[in-house]
């Protein structure tokens, strides 16, 4: 189960880092939007994406959700991708994240399949 405080986070409009790893090794990070269930952290992707890649590859990620009204609170949440999720419930997460931080849906021809990250916590670290 996600810690109400992470959960908290993640589900406000704060921004997070995405920690992936290539085959060899090297760490990926990327400013993403993030979202979270009871559960799970959710990053929403496209197929074609070298996080999405890396993660079919080697499911352990890094997430950090930083809180956009004070950078020093922040949680750093460790843990793996447990289900990709595609279809119509990736494309409402991508239109629920288009809301939550553009205040507009996507109208333009989404590029790739959408997919979401189901991240399975195992340690979250409040800041």
């Amino acid at each position: 189960m996600l810690d109400e405080a992470a959960k908290m986070l993640a589900q406000g409009r704060n921004f997070a880092a995405l920690t992936t790893l290539f085959p060899d090794g090297r760490p990926q990070t990327q400013v993403m939007w993030v979202h979270a269930d009871d559960d799970h952290v959710l990053i929403n992707t496209e197929v074609h994406r070298a996080k999405f890649k890396n993660t079919s590859n080697d499911p352990r990620v890094t997430v950090t959700v930083m809180d956009a009204e004070n950078p020093y609170h922040y949680v750093e949440v460790r843990g793996h991708v447990a289900e990709f999720v595609r279809g119509d419930e990736a494309l409402e997460n991508y239109q629920l994240l288009r809301q939550k931080y553009r205040s507009k849906n996507y109208s333009k021809a989404i590029e790739g399949e959408r997919v979401i990250l189901k991240i399975e916590v195992e340690q979250a670290i409040i800041h």
